[in-house]
């Protein structure tokens, strides 16, 4: 199992989350260690290879034992006992490549098999990614709302005063108390959120919900000229690694070659075969073999088959593995379009991102130098409560929107990451 060596010993049987501060890679080998999802792929994937094992059975010679007791019942009278053991072997020499194709079925299979548990696997560290960048997102969005809290507390400590000193109406002062609910209202709403997100990584971790998950925030620079390559080399290089395509070519192979061993069943086989028997019960003395002969007899010889009819079963096996060859290589090909499809949206996804981020940095700031002159300038009697009350609101869309376009930018990130089949190489850089 990927980054299962580098986990805690206890990571798949221990029932709480660690007690200290999780980094995202600690989380990834946490949950690749217990995830049954990723268990079960791997385990489908260690299936087919002991499937494509099994193929290489029919290059090898077939051989197998007997051995028999038995009693004749006559006129009311037993006779002694009669044994029998004997030892047959048969090797296949010639099938025109048919045992080649079972075993091309399953090599590609095998192939398949291993390709579905990774793309398993890069899905699964996707959606850790983002319940990661989700849940501190969300607590930052916790600690945004506690502030805007106060700020708006403070709003109201100073409507309250200039109201007893006589120079603001009271409707300043129900300003103020509607801006203070709203803004716990909006606590309350991104505490709620905060847990929604934290039972997410915990589902996803396989551990209780209710339990209590310390993570530590990632700081990553991103967007640097090496990242933003030509989207036709993006996805050529997809082309070459991304999981679930080279999959569905191997699927495509494996029906190739299904295809053929149906053919190849009408054609004949040639076989060697041979037996030895022995019978101690027996005397061939009568033969001129002397009494203490046993061997019952020996065979050896060359063996040839062919089918002649089989009730159109073999003809319609053909045209059926030939309709399947043909389907994989349409989904293939289906599946080659989703993938270019896929990079040109991570790709124009993750560009407007860091363009965002850019854009929500300039605002914040200019909401943040806003609100503290207007607050100046109330304080002074230069500006209304309804001044103070746009300039936080203006403050707190900002900061909402600044968290969420830097979490926002590490999950298209990692979406590209995906989409180019390489999420748990670029998770480490």
């Amino acid at each position: 199992m990927p980054f299962a060596a580098n986990a805690a010993d206890d990571c798949n049987t221990r029932k709480t989350v660690p007690s200290d501060p999780q980094t995202l890679q600690e989380i990834v080998e946490m949950g690749l260690c217990r995830n049954p999802n990723t268990a079960a792929s791997y385990l489908a994937a260690k299936q087919s290879r002991m499937n494509r094992n099994a193929g290489f059975a029919p290059y090898l010679p077939d051989v197998s034992a007997s051995a028999s007791v038995s009693r004749r019942y006559a006129t009311e009278t037993w006779s002694d006992n009669m044994t029998s053991t004997g030892l047959s072997a048969s090797w296949l020499i010639f099938d025109f490549g048919k045992r080649e194709s079972d075993f091309g079925n399953l090599n590609a299979s095998f192939r398949a098999a291993n390709l579905d548990y990774n793309n398993t696997v890069q899905n699964y560290i996707y959606e850790l990614v983002a319940a990661y960048y989700g849940m501190l997102s969300s607590d930052a969005e916790i600690t945004a709302a506690k502030e805007l809290v106060t700020v708006a507390r403070g709003a109201k400590q100073t409507a309250d005063t200039k109201f007893k000193a006589g120079t603001v109406a009271r409707a300043d002062v129900l300003r103020a108390d509607t801006n203070m609910a709203a803004r716990e209202l909006e606590l309350q709403r991104a505490t709620g959120n905060g847990q929604i997100a934290r039972g997410r990584i915990l589902f996803l971790l396989s551990f209780p919900q209710d339990q209590e998950l310390q993570i530590t925030d990632m700081p990553i620079e991103f967007g640097s000229a090496a990242e933003m390559k030509n989207v036709e080399e993006l996805i050529e290089r997809a082309k070459r690694q991304r999981p679930d395509l080279l999959s569905a070519e191997a699927s495509a192979s494996a029906a190739w070659h299904r295809r053929n061993a149906a053919f190849l069943r009408n054609l004949p086989s040639i076989s060697a075969n041979g037996n030895l028997s022995y019978d101690p019960t027996k005397n061939y003395d009568q033969y001129g073999a002397g009494p203490d002969y046993k061997f019952d007899g020996s065979t050896i010889g060359i063996r040839a088959s062919m089918p002649i009819f089989a009730g159109f079963a073999n003809m319609n096996n053909i045209r059926a593995t030939q309709a399947a060859y043909e389907r994989a290589n349409e989904l293939a090909r289906a599946r080659e379009d989703t993938v270019a499809m896929d990079i040109w949206t991570a790709y124009q996804n993750y560009q407007t991102a860091q363009k965002v981020l850019v854009q929500t940095g300039a605002l914040l700031k200019s909401a943040t130098e806003s609100e503290r002159v207007v607050a100046g300038m109330y304080k002074v009697g230069r500006a209304t409560m309804l001044d103070w009350q746009t300039a936080q609101a203006d403050l707190a869309s900002a900061r909402r929107q600044d968290i969420t376009a830097r979490y926002d930018l590490y999950v298209k990130r990692a979406s590209m990451a995906l989409a180019l089949g390489e999420l748990r190489e670029n998770l480490k850089n």
